[in-house]
């Protein structure tokens, strides 16, 4: 058989061109390819839900409304408030009166005072379970001379009642208190929750004979984590540890709220009330006009205006630490509650 002939070199030109076009077009179609479903995975899922994430630009407010009689006042709407920061009026940046879901910590005093208690305590906080949104996130956290957290290393947060149940009895009621610790240890748990929404459930007679943290100290975490805390107050007659102010201050700087029940019957009845409240509050987001990141304390009001509507009353924490570009600058200012009509 004879040679071949030989391809001319333009021809040879051409060959080499079009199998490296050929070949660039197959890595286009591969890289976008790869790159495409990297992109799909990593977006988040697309929700209705109200959902807010933390920016140091943004103030993230919940607030409550109720009427004369105490009821839930809802169907208001953005332009029947009206927010304050440092005595500023503000731009009210979204809105929303939905039913999101929260992290909550069950924060139960399980000192020598309140063994007799326990049964009733360990059944409202169960009927705060039942009454709460269904997407909600619950831990316990127990204490007495010490703080430990009810549910197993490996289940920071729980939304089955067996589970939030066991965490709530599988304690001793003895020994001293350390509410501030207990408080401190539950915000900073907090921070692992999957929600925008907290909150702290605290069931103490307010007294503390056992903590490293002090009260001060307890509020300035509590009101740089944006965390709600209801507070419940059991006391004895004879109890000399008992200290209702703390409680009432607590909740107050956080915009929860405080209940000094009469009888241990009633607590059952309040931890129902604090969820369908939880539940049925407004959310505010607004850019403060004060853009110095000093970690300054500033204070926060509401107002409502809807006269349609009667008298109609706001709570909502009363202000937050601005975020601090560097070594913040102590600063020291008692945290006032704050209720406009």
């Amino acid at each position: 058989m004879g040679d071949r002939p030989k391809p001319s070199p333009s021809i040879r030109k051409g060959a080499i061109l079009g199998a490296c076009a050929i070949l660039v077009l197959s890595l286009t179609i591969f890289l976008t390819a790869t790159w495409s479903k990297e992109f799909s995975q990593n977006q988040p899922e697309q929700s209705s839900q109200f959902e807010i994430k933390s920016s140091v630009n943004v103030v993230l407010l919940h607030v409550t409304a109720r009427d004369r009689d105490g009821n839930l006042v809802g169907l208001l709407d953005k332009d029947n408030f009206q927010l304050y920061e440092d005595g500023a009026l503000q731009q009210i940046e979204s809105f929303s009166h939905e039913d999101i879901p929260v992290t909550v910590g069950l924060v139960v005093d399980n000192s020598g005072s309140m063994k007799s208690k326990r049964p009733e305590v360990v059944a409202a906080a169960l009927a705060f379970v039942r009454s709460s949104n269904s997407r909600d996130e619950m831990f316990v956290v127990n204490f007495n001379d010490g703080v430990s957290f009810g549910l197993p290393a490996q289940t920071p947060f729980t939304d089955q009642p067996d589970q939030l149940r066991l965490a709530l009895s599988d304690v001793a009621a003895m020994g001293r208190t350390a509410l501030y610790d207990a408080i401190s240890g539950a915000v900073g748990h907090l921070k692992q929750g999957n929600h925008d929404k907290k909150a702290l459930i605290v069931v103490s007679d307010g007294g503390d004979n056992a903590s490293r943290h002090t009260l001060s100290e307890t509020l300035a975490l509590a009101v740089k984590s944006d965390a709600m805390i209801y507070t419940i107050g059991l006391f004895d007659e004879d109890d000399p540890d008992r200290n209702p102010q703390v409680l009432k201050k607590l909740s107050k700087a956080t915009g929860g709220d405080a209940f000094l029940p009469e009888s241990i019957k009633d607590v059952q009845t309040i931890c129902e009330r604090i969820a369908l409240e939880i539940r049925n509050q407004y959310t505010f987001t607004y850019n403060p006009s004060n853009k110095k990141q000093d970690g300054s304390y500033r204070s926060i009001k509401v107002k409502v205006n809807a006269p349609d509507r009667g008298h109609v009353m706001v709570r909502a924490r009363s202000g937050y630490y601005a975020p601090s570009n560097g070594e913040s600058k102590q600063m020291r200012r008692d945290l006032h509650y704050e209720s406009s009509n």
